[in-house]
């Protein structure tokens, strides 16, 4: 059941809405997490997402601390590396081109340790990404990019704990309760209206916070806003992230920010589901492709593979897919590599294409030209820098010459049998654009003003990625923001009458 007030509601229940509850509880005041879904599909995009995040480590003792049961032999077997906070700066301002907001990058990055470390204090569990994010390079594993811790469970694992850990401290949740508007006044915000069991209920509060996500899963405001064609994008996660919060809040004066045309947008399985299935979670994503090269339609390659680690292209090159024609593309690996690839190429559900030679497979690549493809997969083999020793774990500079689009690192030619081809189309995961906020979470109006008493965290704030973002920076943000927003919502009611 609703009650009829409480101090404060937080609208939404992924990461961000279950770090901001749970920071709100610690000032001691009544919580209730209002989430649209029902309670088999709860949790958000969050629970869709393999649960990387990426937070700033020294070195292996920052990470125990975060993993305690992390073995002597795999400390002893592992060049975990660091990931510095001017490394994590540096990979913002590269992949965003210098747009993100500085306070809100500042905060992102400073805050990332210790707001795992918080979580971990709260019992959320984590675990080394060895599956995706290492390569065992002479009997040893080595990390890249950057990105190294996970949460135990992926996606679906972290909104579980946070489940438990939120009932454990006396947060209300209730489902299928979709908020449909503030109710606020020249004084701030005072309450929600809420849609909940086939009624419209009116719920006082004293703070809000918005965790709602972002508008993905709204195809009309996709094509307003993303522009024409993004209505033809499948998605990666819930079908409930429809910017309800985003609404909620411009409804009441605050101002929008940030790439409202923008969004992390990767390779998805051609045949996948319009939105995501919590069966197959984030497998329908198809990532190794710089071991490897994409054909489009008209059998051509239409973008640079191996411009950088995974990390730092696969949230930007979903657009590039869905700007070709028919929007897809075949991803095509050889022998050479197939040891390489990610788990999620070898799952049951998965448009594939297999041969021994390559005349035959470009013959089996869907709406694709044949005789084109041909001749460009040779072209390609025959630029390829073979002269450059192949080393996954770094950027080895073993490109291509002489080709219109080049490949910068990572090229192998295509010619061990056998041969296997993957149809990849655009997944979108979620949008860039939403409301601004400041250094505490507190919603900023059109005239630059606080609005008393609304916070915001996670997709639904805009201003922090633009283009593109670093890998596992979704899901820290969430927790940073989400974090701030309930500490500066439960403090606010805590003083409050």
């Amino acid at each position: 059941m609703l009650p009829s007030s409480v101090d404060v509601v937080v609208v939404g229940a992924g990461n961000a809405a279950f770090s901001a509850a749970l920071a709100a509880a610690e000032s001691g005041v009544s919580v209730l997490m209002l989430e649209r879904a029902p309670e088999d599909e709860a949790g958000g995009n969050s629970r869709f997402t393999a649960g990387a995040m990426r937070c700033v480590y020294d070195g292996v003792d920052d990470l125990k601390a975060l993993m305690p049961d992390l073995t002597e032999e795999e400390i002893r077997n592992t060049d975990f590396g660091k990931y510095t906070e001017d490394m994590f700066f540096d990979d913002i301002g590269r992949v965003t081109e210098f747009r993100a907001d500085p306070d809100l990058a500042e905060l992102l990055v400073k805050k990332s340790r210790e707001t795992m470390r918080w979580m971990r204090g709260k019992g959320v569990r984590f675990a080394p990404i060895y599956g995706r994010q290492a390569f065992k390079v002479d009997g040893k594993f080595k990390f890249w990019g950057g990105l190294t811790v996970e949460s135990w469970g992926g996606g679906p694992g972290l909104i579980a704990a946070w489940t438990e850990i939120a009932r454990k401290n006396g947060v209300t949740l209730v489902y299928q309760a979709r908020g449909l508007s503030l109710l606020a006044d020249d004084d701030g915000v005072k309450g929600i209206r809420v849609r909940h069991a086939g009624k419209t209920t009116d719920v006082k509060a004293k703070c809000i916070v918005l965790a709602a996500g972002g508008f993905q899963a709204n195809t009309e405001w996709r094509t307003r806003y993303l522009g024409p064609g993004w209505e033809l994008a499948k998605v990666r996660g819930t079908r409930f992230n429809t910017g309800d919060g985003i609404k909620m809040a411009l409804d009441i004066g605050a101002q929008p920010t940030g790439n409202w045309s923008g969004g992390h947008a990767v390779g998805w399985d051609r045949n996948a589901p319009e939105f995501g299935d919590l069966a197959v979670g984030d497998n329908f994503q198809k990532h190794s492709y710089p071991w490897g090269i994409m054909i489009n339609a008209r059998g051509e390659r239409f973008v640079d593979e191996g411009a950088d680690f995974r990390n730092y292209t696969y949230a930007k090159y979903g657009r590039v897919i869905l700007e070709q024609p028919s929007q897809f593309a075949w991803q095509i690996f050889d022998r050479k590599v197939l040891h390489l690839l990610r788990d999620e190429y070898r799952i049951k559900r998965v448009t594939k294409a297999r041969a021994d030679t390559l005349e035959e497979l470009v013959t089996k690549l869907d709406d694709v030209n044949a005789a084109r493809a041909l001749e460009n997969i040779k072209a390609y083999n025959a630029a390829v820098m073979t002269d450059v020793p192949f080393n996954p774990n770094v950027k080895d500079g073993r490109g291509t010459r002489g080709l219109a689009i080049p490949k910068s690192n990572w090229a192998n030619t295509i010619d061990e049998p056998p041969f296997e081809a993957y149809a990849v189309t655009c997944g979108l995961t979620f949008t860039f654009g939403g409301v601004r906020i400041d250094t505490g979470a507190r919603v900023i109006d059109t005239d630059g003003e606080v609005i008393p008493g609304l916070f915001a965290a996670g997709e639904l704030v805009g201003g922090l990625f633009y283009f593109n973002y670093p890998g596992g920076s979704g899901l820290m943000a969430g927790s940073v923001f989400g974090r701030i927003a309930g500490n500066s919502a439960g403090q606010r009611a805590a003083q409050m009458p």
